[in-house]
Formats: structure tokens, C-alpha cells, sequence
């Protein structure tokens, strides 16, 4: 609540401060009730929530799935819905599901209106699509409208067709729609992760260069504390001048080191960091520890981007994976093993002539040496005691993946090598059956900036009302 000032609907005419409570990392994630309690005796303008990431890679998105379990979603989002009904502050949800596109969304809305018919209550639902079309986005390609986000590959038609999936980031302004349609809840597709904790105080007119560097900490709630955890929560409070963060776990508390890490966080220049409309200049940013337990930020600007760029998400199918999992522990082995992998693969593919070696990938993965960072990794020649190894195949089909992964486990497992003193078996297996099915994978196929002219009109905004019908 903001002090000084009689509270309308959502709190949100301008005095001193605004608050916001983030319960936790990702909805789904959990939080102690007791440090919600905590953050809501603070009165707060907004509950928001970050709901997705890019993090688990892309078969969500693909396939349309969550990453995170139903039950839990609906068990943090009941709390947070009674309490934004208590108090009229709205609720915020971004990249609704995990991933952000339109199944996505049908099942946190599904999941919004069981909350509200558990409560007995309703309330006005927006939710913010960020799904774009194929036709959209081949257009946007000839026209010029599109350009690599990092290193990754140039866009083409044939990755648009193939995608069965296309989303774009939204940034605030979509969620300030909303806002301004006196939703109780917002639910939106992709969304600029700080965007649904910043939204509430640029649109009550803080300065949206703070409220986005506030947002861009509070989306993984108490991540940035000591010790840090993404089941916890956090308070952001914002003047015109900075922000101050809070946990509001009485056994964490925020440092300017903890703080000042988490802003650093997720970024290829520590000074600055690029989003929807505008690059946040972190160049003159300062940290003060207020207590024991609060961090104040201040100096945080924004460079206004010429033109208005949103990162498009897209995944597609590219086959179907086999693994196994197995440990190594023979010495004479794990001396020479790169050498066995290469001959055994080179086996798979001479058996089985008829099959492209562009068509089947067949990956071995050496948890212990270097399956985290692969030929980065700076201790690779140490010879480690015991290997836990991966056999990974992807394929044109399930069946014939299956195929691939169960003759290069049966190859290695009885190998002969230099020196091999051991016929029994090469693996050891912690599971029977030895082979898992992993079903259809997904690559991501766009990873894009998009030049729009509008940052509203390609996230359209529907309101209904939900829960119980009086």
C-alpha cells in the first residue's frame, strides 16, 4: 500500500512508495505461508509471479507442456488469489505454464478458475496472448524485421514452417492494458520476465528504469538473498529515487553483495541489460545496505531503444531419443576411453549401414570428466575414479532409436580393449530395464529479435469473468 494516500481499487495513486510481493521464483516453486503472511502485513500494490523460463530447454514450449507440477501451481496460486481478492490488489502471472503459448495459458486459466470456484469466489481474469502466427512471421522475415539473437543461425522459412510453436516476449505494456481493463488477475503468454512486477508501478507513474531493475530481481523472489532460495519470498518497495528489497524470511536477509550478484545474473555485459523497447544502463548503479536484513538500489537508467524489438521463441521436432545410463569403474578402461566410444560408435554405424550417420546422432555423455562442460572443461585430463556415462541416441523414429541405443550399449558393455582385464561387462546399470524411451525432441528454432511497430497490438488482451456465477 502506498502511504499517504487513500487506497483505490488497486492502491495505485501516486504519494511516497509502491510495493511489491514476489512469493516466489517460479508459481509452482512453493513458499513458506508464513513469509507470504509476512509480506502481505506490508500491505503491497501487487502480487506478481514469474511462471516460466527458457531454463529446461525447449520440449516444453514444443510440446506444449508445463515444467511445473499442477498441483503445485494450484496450491500457490490459491494463496495468492485469496489474498489479492482480500486486499484488491491485483494478481500477476507471467509466461503462463512455463513456456507462454496458448496451451500454455488454457491450463493456468484452467487452473485460476478451479482456484476460484475452491474460494467460492470470482473475479475479472485477463489473459495476454503472445502467440504469433506462422504467416506473421514469414512476413516479418522478407521484410527485413528480424535479426539474430546471439550466436545462433539465421532465420528461415523452412525453421518458421516447422515450428509448432512461435511466442514472442511481451514487455510491460500489454500488462498496463490489462491493468487499465481493472482485471483482479492478469495472466499472460511469453512475458519479459521483470515485466509483471513492473507494470503496476510505471503504470502509477514510478520511474520504469527502477521498476524494471526491481522487477528484474523480484522474478526470482529470494534467489537474491542470504542464503538464497527460489521458495521464498521477497518485498520490493520503490521510490522515485531507488528501491529497496527485503526477504521476508526472518532467516535470510539481503546484502549489498547478494543483491548486487543477482543483478549480474543472466547477462552477457554486466552493465547493461537489453528487453522489450530499451537496454537498463547499470553503469551508475549503487548498493547500501540500510540494516541487517534491506538493500537499497539506486542509479539504475535506460537507454530507449530505436526501434522496438521483442525476442521470438519458437521450438520444432527433430526426432526421438533413446538413452541409457550406466557407470564405469575398471581404470584401464576410463585411461583409453575416448578412444572405446569412438570404435563403438564407429561399430553402430558399420552394422547398420543402410542408416546416414546425419540421420541417427549417437552422444555419449561423461558425468565425472566432462559431460558438464565438454572440451571447456579445464581438469579433463585427470583421470576421475569412477564414470557415470550417458549413451544418447536421437533418431528419425522412437523404434529406431530404441534400435541404436540398445546395440551401442550391448557393444560397449562387452568391448574388448588394450589391457581389458575384466570380460565380465564394461557397465554397470542402476536400473532394469537398461534402455529408456525418451520419446520426441525439440530444438529451438527460433531465438529472434522482431521489430514491431506496436508493443501492444501483437499481444492481444481478453477479460472474462470467472469462478462463480452470482
Amino acid at each position: 500500500m502506498i502511504e499517504g494516500q487513500a487506497n483505490n481499487r488497486w492502491g495505485l495513486t501516486l504519494t511516497t512508495h509502491i510495493s511489491i510481493l514476489s512469493p516466489t521464483a517460479i508459481l509452482g516453486y512453493g513458499f513458506p505461508e508464513a513469509s507470504f503472511r509476512e509480506g502481505l502485513s506490508r500491505r503491497p500494490s501487487a502480487i506478481a509471479v514469474d511462471a516460466g523460463s527458457t531454463d529446461p530447454g525447449p520440449y516444453y514450449l514444443g510440446a506444449g507442456q508445463s515444467f511445473t507440477d499442477r498441483d503445485a501451481v494450484k496450491r500457490d496460486l490459491a494463496l495468492m488469489i485469496e489474498a489479492g481478492l482480500d486486499l484488491s490488489i491485483p494478481v500477476l502471472i507471467g509466461t503462463a505454464g512455463g513456456s507462454g503459448a496458448a496451451r500454455h495459458l488454457r491450463w493456468c486459466l484452467d487452473i485460476v478458475q478451479d482456484v476460484l470456484l475452491d474460494l467460492n469466489r470470482s473475479a475479472h481474469v485477463a489473459h495476454i496472448a503472445a502467440d504469433q502466427s506462422v504467416e506473421e512471421v514469414t512476413r516479418a522475415l522478407a521484410e527485413g524485421r528480424i535479426s539474430q539473437l546471439g550466436p545462433v543461425k539465421p532465420l528461415t522459412e523452412r525453421d518458421i514452417i516447422d515450428s509448432t510453436c512461435i511466442v514472442a516476449q511481451m514487455g510491460v505494456e500489454p500488462v498496463i492494458g490489462a491493468l487499465n481493463q481493472r482485471a483482479d488477475i492478469i495472466v499472460t503468454g511469453r512475458c519479459y520476465d521483470p515485466a509483471v512486477f513492473a507494470a503496476v508501478p510505471i503504470r502509477a507513474g514510478y520511474p520504469e528504469a527502477l521498476a524494471l531493475h526491481m522487477g528484474k530481481i523480484l522474478e526470482c523472489a529470494a534467489i537474491a538473498a542470504v542464503p538464497g532460495s527460489g521458495a521464498d519470498c521477497m518485498l520490493g518497495t520503490l521510490d522515485h529515487d531507488g528501491f529497496v528489497l527485503e526477504a521476508l524470511n526472518p532467516d535470510r536477509h539481503c546484502t549489498v553483495t547478494s543483491v548486487a550478484a543477482h543483478t549480474l545474473y543472466e547477462k552477457a555485459d554486466p552493465r547493461y541489460l537489453p528487453g522489450p523497447g530499451g537496454v537498463l544502463d547499470l553503469t551508475s548503479c549503487r548498493f547500501e545496505q540500510i540494516d541487517q536484513r534491506r538493500v537499497r538500489v539506486t542509479g539504475t537508467g535506460l537507454n530507449p531503444s530505436e526501434r522496438y524489438t521483442v525476442k521470438l521463441e519458437g521450438a520444432k521436432p527433430v526426432g526421438f531419443r533413446t538413452i541409457a545410463i550406466a557407470g564405469i569403474r575398471a581404470p584401464d578402461l576410463i585411461s583409453q576411453l575416448d578412444q572405446v566410444l569412438e570404435d563403438v560408435r564407429r561399430t553402430v554405424f558399420q552394422n547398420f549401414q543402410s542408416i546416414d550417420e546425419a540421420d541417427v546422432s549417437v552422444i555419449f555423455r561423461c558425468y565425472g570428466r566432462d559431460a558438464v562442460m565438454g572440451e571447456l572443461e579445464p581438469l579433463r585430463d585427470l583421470d576421475p575414479h569412477e564414470i557415470g556415462l550417458i549413451i544418447e541416441v536421437v533418431a528419425a523414429t522412437q523404434a529406431l532409436a530404441d534400435t541404436i541405443c540398445s546395440f551401442a550399449r550391448s557393444t560397449l558393455l562387452h568391448f574388448g580393449y588394450p589391457g581389458r582385464q575384466s570380460t565380465a561387462g564394461n557397465l554397470a546399470f542402476p536400473y532394469s530395464p537398461s534402455d529408456i524411451s525418451h520419446g520426441v525432441v525439440y530444438e529451438f528454432s527460433l531465438y529472434h529479435l522482431m521489430t514491431v511497430d506496436d508493443p501492444v497490438s501483437r499481444f492481444p488482451i481478453t477479460v472474462d469473468l470467472m469462478g462463480v456465477r452470482r
